[in-house]
């Protein structure tokens, strides 16, 4: 050990390894780009300085063979076989099936809805998930009069849990499994923790359903705001005549804090009444009730017109481009609509000039206006999410092979008949024989952003383990939680990397965290399987921060949440998480 204390190589990883995590936080600097300087940091370094120890050497070629590792080509081709689900319209007899349920019983309802995220989550990659269910979502709120908060949120963290029960069920999943297969750890079938995932996801299913929606709500992000800083939110165009504070008037002044339940009373055209709306997280009253105006006054009502909330997702055409780059309206076939607003949840300072210019990313709302026909023709595009309220999903008659497919590869992998990099290699293949996707648009079910992530995570971690920096990691973990037991141990290991995930991404936190926990069982001279386990769980419990996983963005703005919703929600789901499955592997792995 003293030897690789000294190891300059290790300590240079170390540094690297600080850096990264730090830029991985900065929201100016793209994911990407900054996977692309890891990698490129390390292939440089070892080339200038080659590392060479015990027969194990580090150079550019090791660095860069993480581009054909086996878990990046199981994590592509598994995306792309979710965008095939999502795409096909596969899930639509689940929204049928929910819908029925609804007019039935809501909370049986929500109860389905809950559980299928979880069950298809662990089989599908999240964000398609989420995709698909977040319109079926809003549209069962919308009929039911409700804020659709008290089920976004609860669905996008039973997706989440859900993904933590296979080795499929995440990219990190497959990413970890890897790092440890890499370290000489036996294959991991399939499901070979899913037993262990199982009580504390019924744990989670309780919470989300009996006690989340209890915690959200509708609610405005004026609330505890002055009305000069509301006026700032819309460009400073919404000008108040006066509040209306219970049987009180109020003078509308710049230094009025805005309660919750107060009402604004603005004089505008229709389309900035709406972008005041978004802008605010507040809610148009109806002037027909408010003051008698006759429907042909209303100022929300348009001649055959109607609103609708588009998300932009990374497999978007527009994700990273701006509406007058693409020409948005030519391009989708639908000149006549109206780009009334836009809105960006997770950075909204970074929303300066005009909206056709600026730059869209994965997360940002379009308010778009036009005739139901011409909105419609939005939802033909698989990377535009259309949040109006329906529950229309795209059918097509390839949904059912696309099934067949799917269910084919998870069976291959799980009976060990073939790898899973395989599998689903051949069910891509099958796909496009089958035309269930086309060869052109192929590439957008993969994300650029994961590829490069899972690249520089598998880099990092190599380098960290073969340099001696995740023993010096680990050592000095033991040194924190000397005379601790095993068990302890490895709840401290999902403490730590719970913490960590929810300011990074989910592969930084593995890349990182799977070496180090591996380090640490080593030395413990415990066996691996738990602590491979407690990386899973731990780089997975991303839930009390809005920039701890990508869906979490997603469903941001449509529930209208605030930074403080996922720590009040997701924190206690955390705390949750991390109590029920110390006891379930303090059970299953008596160390």
């Amino acid at each position: 050990m003293s030897e690789l204390v000294l190891n300059a190589h290790a300590i240079a990883v170390l540094a690297l390894t600080v850096v990264a995590f730090v830029l991985f936080t900065v929201e100016r600097i793209p994911i990407p780009v900054t996977g692309l300087m890891v990698i490129a940091a390390l292939a440089l370094g070892f080339h200038l300085f080659p590392f060479e120890d015990g027969g194990v050497r580090l150079g550019p070629q090791q660095i860069f063979s993480g581009f054909g590792h086996e878990a990046l080509v199981a994590i592509c081709c598994l995306m792309i076989l979710g965008r095939a689900l999502m795409v096909t319209g596969a899930l639509e007899p689940l929204a049928r099936l929910l819908a029925r349920l609804w007019a039935f019983n809501r909370h049986v309802a929500l109860l389905v809805l809950l559980a299928s995220a979880m069950i298809l989550s662990a089989f599908i990659n999240d964000t398609p998930v989420v995709v698909v269910l977040m319109p079926v979502v809003i549209g069962l709120a919308m009929r039911a009069g409700q804020a659709p908060a008290r089920m976004l949120m609860p669905m996008n963290f039973a997706v989440i849990i859900g993904g933590m029960a296979t080795t499929i069920g995440t990219s990190t999943n497959l990413l970890i499994v890897s790092l440890a297969s890499d370290h000489g750890v036996p294959p991991i079938d399939m499901f070979e923790f899913t037993p262990l995932v199982v009580g504390p996801a019924l744990l989670a299913l309780a919470y989300l359903w009996l006690v989340a929606p209890r915690l959200l709500g509708p609610r405005s992000r004026a609330r505890g705001k002055t009305i000069a800083r509301a006026r700032r939110w819309t460009g400073n165009k919404m000008a108040v005549q006066r509040v209306q504070r219970g049987p009180e008037t109020l003078s509308a002044n710049d230094t009025l804090v805005l309660l919750e339940g107060d009402r604004l009373l603005v004089n505008d055209s229709s389309a900035y009444l709406k972008e005041y709306e978004q802008a605010l997280g507040a809610t148009l009253y109806d002037a027909d009730s408010v003051d008698g105006l006759p429907p042909e006054q209303h100022p929300l009502r348009g001649q055959d017109q109607r609103m609708v909330e588009v998300v932009i997702t990374e497999e978007s055409p527009l994700h990273k481009r701006n509406l007058r780059e693409t020409r948005f309206a030519e391009r989708f076939g639908v000149v006549g609509v109206v780009i009334l607003a836009m809105y960006r949840p997770s950075d909204e300072e970074s929303l300066t000039g005009e909206i056709p210019d600026r730059e869209l990313r994965s997360g940002d709302v379009l308010l778009v206006q036009g005739s139901p026909e011409r909105t419609t023709a939005l939802k033909s595009e698989a990377g535009l999410l259309v949040l109006d309220g329906t529950l229309d999903l795209p059918r097509t008659r390839k949904a059912p092979i696309a099934v067949v497919i799917m269910a084919s590869v998870v069976l291959l992998a799980a009976f060990r008949v073939l790898p899973i990099s395989m599998a689903s290699l051949i069910g891509v293949v099958a796909l496009l024989l089958t035309g269930c996707l086309r060869f052109e648009g192929l590439g957008r079910g993969i994300s650029a952003e994961v590829v490069l992530i899972v690249v520089a995570s598998l880099s990092l971690g190599r380098a960290l383990t073969a340099t001696g920096g995740a023993d010096i990691l680990a050592s000095g973990f033991m040194s924190v939680a000397s005379g601790l037991s095993t068990q302890a141990v490895l709840a401290a290991v999902m403490i730590f990397l719970g913490i960590l995930t929810n300011f990074v991404s989910n592969n930084a936190a593995a890349a990182v965290g799977t070496p180090v926990a591996l380090a640490i069982a080593q030395q413990l001279g415990a066996p691996p399987e738990p602590f491979v386990l407690a990386a899973i769980v731990g780089c997975n419990l991303s839930f009390a921060t809005p920039m701890g996983y990508q869906t979490n963005v997603l469903i941001m703005q449509p529930g209208g949440y605030v930074f403080r919703d996922f720590v009040r929600v997701g924190g206690p789901l955390v705390i949750l998480m991390i109590v029920a499955f110390s006891i379930e592997l303090a059970a299953a792995y008596p160390v």
